[in-house]
């Protein structure tokens, strides 16, 4: 099986075939991690309830919580009104972040100044 064709119409891809994935907590709004998608990836995830990503880094597939145990269970997916990026709802177990944390945008804050 592949991807439906007509979300893959909809789809715009950079030109190594990958979308950017944004994982959100489901109830909250947090927003966990950001990760890319092709679309087998997006068709794991749409079809097994599991978030999967493709890694740039080592080329692969990996499914979110695969090795580390800290599972995305995917609620609901979205494409943003220019089908150049997914919103994945997940219910998130433990850290999102590879490092542990709970997210990937927790450590490393910007400090703001107006004027």
């Amino acid at each position: 099986m592949s991807l439906d064709p007509k979300i893959a119409a909809r789809l715009k891809r950079n030109p190594d075939g990958l979308v950017p994935a944004i994982a959100q907590q489901y109830d909250t709004g947090e927003v966990l991690m950001l990760a890319w998608m092709n679309d087998e990836a997006l068709h794991r995830t749409l079809t097994t309830g599991r978030a999967t990503y493709w890694s740039r880094s080592r080329g692969e597939f990996w499914v979110k919580g695969g090795t580390s145990g800290h599972v995305q269970h995917v609620k609901a997916v979205a494409l943003d009104c220019d089908g150049d990026t997914v919103l994945i709802k997940v219910d998130q177990e433990g850290g999102a972040c590879h490092t542990g944390d709970r997210t990937c945008f927790d450590a490393d804050r910007l400090e703001i100044r107006l004027g």
